[in-house]
């Protein structure tokens, strides 16, 4: 707890060691001995709008609101200037403590508006609860301040309220996936009866009994291959004449499929290995990044090397921005490229093609490749905050963006020595990093990539959103939607399932509840790499994540990630050829909205009202054809049709 003080404090210090009571780990009246480490010193601003909490120990607390963070601020200042005229108190000699252990720069904070909820760390639950308006794109996270015992039967309300209606509304999504399939199964059957193979009529199934066939083989000859090793290791018979081929891809696993949630084996399955690295973000999240590699040229770093560093970001930088950290000794690297995965699910789905996969594919075409984690993931974990702290789940796509890419990205460069690296996200990947890389965010992160390629990009929502359980979710208050699922993890019960269910049955299982959400189909899968496609999902997210995409405020009610419903339909008027045609898209031609400056020329106005500054990497698009969940065709027209000119 907070050191008492022989002198009685100021006015200043006693407000300032209130309000970072409030703002801190543990309650100052706790016996846990961690108490006076975890008090929360200062915010630290990672974007104008982001800003995070540090403990005296350096450690980070997420989600705090502008307002709240300005205050520590402002109140420390004060304190501060009280004690240089008077003793130091205990909490001021904290903050000079932190303070002389770092060595990064501070980030300047924006005035912060208050929104309507309560940002009062001693209010129930039920007050912190943002309000039904808030903020149209990124709305207001709530406060959530130290474990009390009210605050802990609280939180085990909602977990308890959650896990009911949560698995409720599951079991329904689960009957109605079963329910849609009665159909096909019974035309299937009727197939059957006729003697008719029904898998005929798929589109690919030449290419689908080929590949079956292929990856048979495969596992027969290496069945037999160790059998023979076997033989020859008991006999002691130094005949090499089963020896492998030499190869610059060996395999050290195979034969039948086991459907194992694990990126190393199958990535030894081609020749190849992989290697797991924490990364610590900026706001104390554990992260995982792995590495895949090839096995004959590079030796897997030390446990000690691959752990995780300090919650600083391009720490290597110099002042020109050129990298000045060495690659890793561990063997030659070459030019890097990171994946990001996509909503509920892990970068293994990256993994499960054989060589076929995206990841293995680039490793074995010359890359250096890595398979980045978003928070939470398979294994959830904070620096300081356990499972069951609100906080440990109090973020959305924002702070994945804003905190989860660059700390990737600056492992990645640290660790192989280069400038810049590719990147290749899919769905929720691409969306966490166009809004990172928004002027009003962390555009100086695209210094850092040499090309930026997305993988259906979901920047605008797509027809998909308006199905009956999606407007659901959209139509319940923010305050509904915490009672029923909760404010921790979205219906975890889905990884229970994941751990409990053998590999054959969840991935059928998987298969058809993805099916009915998104409406797509197998068709133009390999169907016998569907089981193992779904080992890799579904991953722990937040509920105030899943809110973000489908609740009342934000990704389904505005439809885009970067501009209101309002700005959104101004657009579709612009491409409908609904106002003054494109002349002030023309270079010199003036603007017609009231919303340009006097005399402002069309290639000012775009500038102003781009998402994007100079700093923006090359882009690449894979648009589906048949994606209904986003609208990656009206992406494409905003950057055809000169709305970023950048």
């Amino acid at each position: 707890m907070v050191t008492k003080l022989a002198e009685q404090p100021s006015e200043s210090v006693a407000q300032y060691e209130q309000h970072a009571a409030n703002l801190s780990l543990l309650p100052q009246d706790s016996d846990d001995p961690r108490v006076d480490a975890t008090t929360a010193v200062k915010a630290k601003f990672i974007t104008p709008r982001d800003p995070v909490i540090e403990t005296a120990d350096g450690g980070r607390l997420p989600a705090v609101p502008i307002a709240e963070a300005e205050k520590l601020n402002r109140l420390k200042d004060e304190a501060e200037q009280e004690g240089s005229r008077g003793g130091h108190h205990a909490v001021i000699q904290k903050a000079e403590a932190l303070e002389a252990r770092q060595e990064s720069n501070e980030g300047a904070s924006l005035d912060g508006q208050m929104s309507g909820q309560s940002t009062s760390a001693e209010a129930p639950l039920r007050t912190a609860i943002p309000p039904s308006r808030t903020h149209p794109l990124f709305p207001q996270l709530p406060l959530y301040g130290p474990p009390t015992l009210l605050r802990n039967l609280q939180a085990l309300g909602f977990r308890l309220s959650s896990a009911v209606l949560s698995l409720a509304f599951l079991g329904v999504i689960v009957l109605g996936s079963l329910f849609t399939s009665i159909l096909p199964l019974l035309k299937h059957i009727g197939l059957r009866l006729r003697g008719t193979d029904p898998n005929k009529r798929r589109p690919f199934h030449k290419q689908e009994t080929k590949a079956e066939r292929a990856r048979e083989d495969v596992a027969r000859a290496w069945e037999r291959h160790r059998r023979q090793r076997n033989n020859l290791s008991r006999t002691g018979d130094d005949d090499e004449s089963f020896a492998e081929p030499d190869k610059d891809f060996e395999p050290t696993e195979g034969g039948k499929d086991p459907l194992i949630c694990d990126v190393s084996y199958y990535a030894r399955r081609v020749g190849l290995d992989c290697e797991e690295f924490k990364v610590q973000t900026e706001d104390g999240f554990i992260i995982r990044l792995w590495h895949i590699f090839n096995p004959k040229e590079y030796t897997p770093s030390s446990p000690s090397h691959r752990d995780q560093k300090q919650p600083i970001v391009f720490p290597f930088t110099d002042c020109h921005g050129t990298n000045s950290m060495q690659p890793s000794p561990y063997g030659k690297h070459r030019y890097p490229v990171l994946l990001i995965h996509g909503l509920l699910q892990s970068a293994g789905a990256y993994c499960t093609n054989d060589d076929s996969s995206l990841a293995f594919y680039l490793s074995k075409s010359g890359y250096d490749v890595w398979l980045g984690n978003n928070r939470c993931g398979f294994s959830p974990e904070h620096q300081t905050l356990s499972y069951t702290d609100p906080r440990t789940w109090n973020w959305n796509i924002r702070q994945m963006g804003v905190m989860d890419l660059p700390a990737l990205i600056s492992r990645v460069l640290s660790e192989t020595g280069f400038e810049k690296l590719g990147l290749v996200a899919h769905s929720q990947g691409t969306t966490e990093t166009f809004v990172a890389l928004a002027k009003e965010q962390r555009p100086d992160l695209g210094k850092r990539i040499s090309v930026f390629c997305a993988l259906a990009p979901a920047v605008y929502a797509g027809p998909l959103i308006g199905k009956m359980y999606f407007k659901f979710m959209r139509v319940i208050s923010p305050a509904m939607f915490r009672i029923i699922f909760g404010i921790h993890a979205f219906i975890p019960f889905m990884m229970t399932m994941h751990a409990w269910l053998p590999g054959k049955i969840y991935g059928a299982l998987g298969y058809r509840v993805f099916s009915f959400l998104f409406n797509w189909s197998d068709d133009r899968w390999d169907r016998g790499l569907r089981d193992r496609m779904f080992q890799f999902a579904p991953v722990y997210v937040s509920a105030e994540s899943m809110r973000w995409w489908l609740g009342r405020e934000c990704f389904a009610t505005q439809k885009c990630i970067l501009a209101t419903r309002e700005e959104g339909r101004k657009e579709e008027e612009e491409d409908e050829g609904h106002v003054e045609g494109w002349r002030y898209y023309e270079e010199g031609a003036s603007h017609p909205s009231e919303e340009s400056e006097p005399g402002e020329d069309s290639k000012a106005w775009r500038r102003r009202n781009a998402w994007y500054d100079e700093q923006m990497p090359p882009l690449a698009l894979w648009v589906g054809g048949s994606d209904e969940l986003v609208d990656g065709r009206r992406l494409l027209r905003r950057f055809e049709r000169g709305r970023e000119p950048n």
